[in-house]
């Protein structure tokens, strides 16, 4: 069981404002990773935020270059204290979205942390600055206070998170001796919900699909040449309602999971969906029927119409435009087969009679999850819910997209993901914020499941150490 003091030690130091100020300046830096002009700043928070940090935590400290041309950097912090003792893979990433300046509400400057009450604005606060700084601050106090961590420490950042990660699966198979671990803890998207802690274990995966119906030129006059001339809008709605329904369902078979698995019921049973204030409400009848919403967030494939357009739609004229688009998004779990997805949506699109549209897979995030019933997961949770007093959500990944499989699949890592946001948290968004008290609590959380790596307890033992 973590010490008192150090709870209180961790609160105090939310409490005290220090915590607020070290993310402050950590927002300051603006590491938009899909602007190059940006690079000059990634590299500056990359040597003098982070880099120091891990120094601090007694790590030796090495920057690699991305085997991506075009890449942003890695950098590594490494402290052994014994082999004999486990390995603990952290990560976290340093570069953030576009910071959208000028739509912040309240004139906010998106790279200056703003206090709100409980809500502290700025970009990165939520994602992932201010989660890889509790992390960060809960390895700070342990080591502070005994002079040891009891583990030894390997913490991976990248600067490309959100540009997909490029260079990181190749890195982590050229280093995976350098990286090896008996566990990955880290932290990154959302909780349930803003007063549940929670701990997931993986992501779903994403492809990004392009339909295109491209059939002339020009736009003919839809009075002249009405019912006459293939609409390329019309066929383009037609296709995409054939792959999925207007209630959301999907209708091309290949793009399903496979199963939903009893466990994963019973994991998700009574978990609530949308359950913080403001968060919208979810719709009746919306998704595979017969699922319940944490089901079909947590559990099953989507396919969602990202953007679609034809013509001019703010100024239209009385003609039939020549062209159409669409960008969709398979969100998938682990378990199901995407490899073949450009092929099935085209042979699917033209069976329903739309050999016309041309389909193209943009982007492909793979999906990764750690088992429910792994040794680490039961830790964790048991080791969670000593200090917080109340129940853990455990989810068997988030809805949304990390590198997941990186850890799990080339790197053979059970993962653990202890969130410290939620999903209002407007991440990606004009007025990201982190809640402050989440963050307090999420010291606290960190510290106990650190602690608790360190200092085994006999009613709560470490897993089997990974074999050599």
């Amino acid at each position: 069981m973590i010490p008192a003091d150090l709870i209180e030690q961790a609160e105090e130091y939310v409490d005290s404002g220090a915590f607020f100020a070290e993310l402050a300046t950590m927002v300051s830096y603006p590491t938009e990773s899909a602007k190059p002009e940006s690079r000059v700043a990634v590299k500056a928070y990359l040597d003098e935020i982070l880099a120091p940090a891990l120094t601090g935590l007694g790590c030796s400290v090495t920057e690699y270059p991305n085997p991506e041309p075009g890449g942003g950097p890695f950098l590594v912090g490494t402290r052994v204290e014994s082999p004999s003792l486990p390995t603990l893979l952290c990560y976290g990433h340093a570069d953030v979205v576009d910071g959208q300046a000028g739509r912040w509400s309240g004139g906010r400057d998106p790279w200056t942390l703003t206090g709100d009450g409980d809500r502290w604005y700025g970009r990165g606060s939520a994602d992932n600055k201010g989660q890889h700084l509790v992390n960060l601050v809960a390895l700070r106090m342990l080591l502070a206070r005994h002079g040891r961590l009891g583990f030894n420490l390997i913490f991976l950042f990248e600067s490309g998170e959100e540009v997909g990660s490029p260079g990181l699966a190749e890195f982590a198979a050229a280093h995976s001796e350098a990286l090896r671990a008996d566990v990955l803890i880290a932290s990154d998207g959302p909780r349930l919900d803003a007063a549940t802690p929670t701990l997931f274990l993986g992501s779903r995966g994403g492809v990004d699909i392009q339909l295109e119906v491209d059939l002339r030129p020009n736009t003919y006059h839809s009075g002249n040449w009405g019912g006459v001339l293939r609409n390329p809008a019309t066929t383009l709605a037609g296709a995409i309602a054939s792959c999925v329904d207007g209630h959301g369902r999907i209708r091309v078979s290949a793009l399903l999971p496979p199963e939903l698995p009893d466990a994963l019921r019973e994991v998700l049973a009574g978990v609530a969906v949308a359950n913080s204030p403001g968060d919208p409400v979810p719709d009746e009848g919306w998704g595979e029927t017969g699922l319940t919403a944490a089901e079909r967030l947590y559990g099953w494939n989507t396919l969602e119409v990202l953007a679609l357009g034809s013509a001019d739609v703010d100024n239209p004229v009385n003609a039939i435009p020549g062209r159409a688009r669409a960008m969709l998004q398979l969100r998938y779990v682990a378990g199901t087969d995407v490899s073949g997805a450009e092929k099935a949506i085209t042979e699917h699109l033209a069976a329903h009679g739309y050999p016309m549209v041309r389909v193209s897979v943009l982007r492909h995030f793979p999906a990764g999850r750690t088992a429910l019933d792994d040794p680490w997961t039961r830790w964790a949770k048991g080791s969670l819910e000593q200090v917080s007093g109340k129940p853990v959500a455990v989810l068997p990944n988030i809805g949304g997209s990390l590198p997941n499989y990186v850890f799990t699949d080339i790197l053979g890592l059970p993962t653990l993901w202890l969130p410290h946001s939620y999903p209002g948290c407007l991440q990606h968004a004009p007025d990201e914020h982190m809640l402050g008290t989440i963050a307090r609590e999420g010291v606290v959380l960190a510290a106990a499941l650190f602690h608790a790596l360190g200092n085994p307890s006999a009613d709560n033992p470490l897993p089997a150490r990974r074999p050599a």
